[in-house]
């Protein structure tokens, strides 16, 4: 076969498998995220993400995609396999950190975008075309084979009668013997889903959890699934990972070694791409969750490393940030004993941050000799890529935990004691160093025994802050916590602090500034879930919309048996209405009837009556009674909270209605009421209201 290529920039484009038609698109969107990758830089993209606000672009172009393998220890001399890359979501972080990147992806204008936005690497080549066309005519020797979202399209991918099971065999022998396989995708059993979210591929409630029996071309697994077929696949050495919130924006990321404690995971609403309902609290049920040791159970998504395992336990992204701010942070070590923290810069520019970290390790560590205060200690290590700093790994509880602990037993001296020690050890010696620890917050602080680790210290500024603002910023963030924090907030505020509410709002808009000044102009994941403007409906709400919608979308059956209507010879239809508008009735009129009353609905309307029959005889206008008014049209509208359509029947039979009702402001429909209509319209419904009024 001849091989075919094209050169964007330094990307090479290879055509040679490639059937000159993509079979699967996203329509015009697709010519969107192209136009942006040809036309803009990578630094313009999340000023676009900003304002075009859609969940596609924010989701191919958005730098935090690339979280979910930045942590992974890849060399400059590491060659990579990328199953799936799409518009490079993950390609360019990829090509910046290793040796060479191969791509494959079905689709020639996805590859595109990616080629365009990664134009200026000359390590990426993207062979374009069916996966089962290119497999066998890929290497076998590299150091990562990647699928990012991937894996879940196994049956597209490979097709038989165990597709995922063969899709896995496939991907795996392409690794050499000490390289690795890394899957990202979705659990099934993910408690977003559990909580109200829909299934990210095929937008329903609850279809992973029902086991997809609506069909669709995606399959997620739980933990216990990807272990079956891992088995399958003849993988023995794997490790489990959890991207938190998920693993297509993950904050952190966890392992069996190092779990989530309570508390930590707040982070829960992820319905950018549609909207979702909230059934409970996820951070609450998360701790449950935690408590009980069942997190790899609900964790939103998983990351599977097969082959060889990393040494990272855990890490936390904090790139939202601006450039000079940007770090990461990951525990590392293969046993207890050789445990380190370790912080990374994410960019060139952060460098300098860390540089001034470890200045304020040695400038603390002096101001607290000889207490029972420890600044964890650190020192600079040498990175394949950019140097970053080596803590130790320091043990205990966090203070805040122990904080929580006394809120949970009501204890509020113990509460208040741990509070005032706080206090007292952030005003220790501050007369006499001219350094002050802003980041001197409740989960930067370790309890064991008889010792605080200060585990966390990089906002520290060779200047003096006045101990109440950073007593404020630890006792605010601690109450944004829950309902439970939020109790004690008067105590930390008021009583320990003696902040007024002019105080206490001005000490929140300073806080409020100094996080912009850190993550500068750019939308948070969270903003940027406002921006796109997918709304969370919460329980509560839906049920007091509920109930609502009893009283205003229901009908009602009225008999008349000789002694005109009353509610005791009534029934009440509810679930009768289609988009609260089309109301259709079916209903079985009793025997000894001599007329029927329908009320559609409990507001000011125009109806159109488009069908009322009994035992398939259809009613004219001239047999229906309202206590409104007809118009020219053949529409009746009701100025009134009481609308009804009278018919004389005899004996039983079986009544059909179909009608359309437009809830109508009350003004609106008085003036429509009031206004003249055809001759014989207006006389008729005059002369029915003068019998009624009777």
């Amino acid at each position: 076969m001849q091989a075919r290529m094209e050169k964007i920039g330094n990307v090479v484009l290879d055509y040679t498998y490639y059937e000159g038609q993509d079979f699967y698109t996203d329509g015009e969107i697709e010519d969107e995220m192209l136009d942006i990758a040809m036309n803009n830089p990578p630094e313009r993209f999340p000023e676009i993400i900003e304002e075009r606000k859609s969940w596609p672009i924010f989701y191919h172009f958005s730098p935090l995609r690339s979280n979910i393998i930045d942590w992974l220890p890849f060399k400059k001399t590491d060659k990579i396999l990328e199953i799936g890359a799409g518009c490079g979501a993950v390609t360019g972080a990829l090509a910046r950190r290793a040796g060479s990147v191969t791509c494959v992806d079905l689709s020639r204008k996805r590859s595109l975008v990616n080629a365009y936005r990664n134009r200026d690497m000359d390590n990426i080549t993207i062979m374009v075309g069916n996966f089962k066309d290119i497999e066998p005519h890929l290497d076998e020797d590299y150091d990562y084979v990647l699928l990012i979202g991937v894996f879940e399209y196994g049956q597209a991918y490979i097709g038989g009668a165990a597709p995922y099971e063969d899709f896995m065999k496939i991907c795996n022998r392409h690794h050499k013997p000490e390289g690795s396989l890394v899957i990202a995708i979705e659990n099934k059993f993910g408690l977003k889903y559990w909580a109200g979210c829909r299934e990210d591929h095929l937008g329903t409630y609850f279809s992973g959890l029902e086991g997809y029996h609506e069909g669709g071309s995606a399959r997620t697994f739980t933990r216990h699934g990807l272990e079956k077929l891992l088995a399958s696949a003849g993988i023995a050495s794997y490790a489990f990972y959890y991207p938190y919130p998920d693993y297509k924006f993950p904050t952190a990321i966890y392992s069996d070694a190092y779990l989530p404690k309570k508390g930590e995971l707040c982070n829960n609403l992820r319905n950018f791409d549609r909207e979702r309902v909230l059934l409970f609290d996820e951070k609450q049920v998360f701790d449950e969750i935690i408590e009980e040791g069942e997190f790899p159970l609900f964790s939103n998504s998983y990351l599977v490393v097969a082959g060889a395992i990393p040494e990272v336990l855990y890490t936390k992204f904090s790139n939202d940030r601006v450039p000079r701010w940007a770090v990461r942070t990951s525990i590392v070590g293969r046993t207890p004993e050789t445990l380190r923290v370790e912080k990374q810069p994410d960019t060139e520019a952060a460098c300098r941050h860390l540089l001034n970290t470890m200045h304020a390790y040695e400038q603390l560590s002096k101001r607290y000799e000889g207490t029972k205060i420890d600044i964890n200690k650190c020192k600079m290590i040498e990175a394949d890529i950019q140097n970053g700093l080596a803590f130790e790994f320091c043990k205990g509880r966090t203070l805040e935990s122990l904080l929580d602990e006394c809120l949970g037993r009501a204890d509020v001296a113990g509460f208040k004691a741990l509070a005032e020690e706080y206090l007292y050890w952030l005003h220790y010696n501050e007369e006499a160093y001219a350094i002050s620890n802003f980041d001197f917050i409740f989960p930067n602080i370790l309890v064991d025994g008889g010792r605080w680790h200060i585990i966390d210290y990089e906002w520290t500024f060779d200047k003096h802050i006045d101990a109440a603002d950073i007593a404020f910023r630890a006792f605010y963030n601690y109450t944004l916590g829950g309902e439970t924090r939020k109790s004690c907030e008067d105590l930390l505020m008021k009583d320990l602090l003696g902040f007024s509410e002019s105080a206490l709002k001005a000490a929140v808009a300073d806080e409020r500034e100094f996080q912009m000044r850190i993550t500068g102009s750019r939308a948070s994941a969270e903003r940027m879930r406002e921006l796109i403007g997918n709304r969370a409906y919460a329980l509560e709400g839906m049920l007091k919309y509920c109930n609502h919608a009893d009283l205003q979308y229901a009908a009602q059956i009225f008999v008349d048996y000789g002694e005109g209507f009353s509610e005791k010879d009534s029934v009440r239809l509810l679930d009768c209405y289609v988009k609260e508008r089309y109301l259709t009735i079916e209903y079985d009129i009793p025997a000894g009837a001599v007329g029927v009353r329908i009320d559609p609905c409990s507001f000011s309307c125009a109806v159109e009556l488009r069908a009322l029959r009994v035992n398939g005889r259809v009613y004219t206008t001239d047999e229906i009674q309202v206590n409104g008014v007809w118009q020219a049209c053949g529409w009746v509208v009701f100025d009134n909270g009481d609308p009804n359509f009278v018919i004389q029947v005899t004996g039983g039979g079986h009544l059909s209605v179909d009608m359309d009702v437009l809830e109508l402001p009350q003004p609106l429909a008085s003036q429509l009421a009031t206004q003249e209509t055809k001759e014989g319209l207006v006389t008729r419904t005059k002369s029915f209201l003068r019998t009624r009024l009777k």
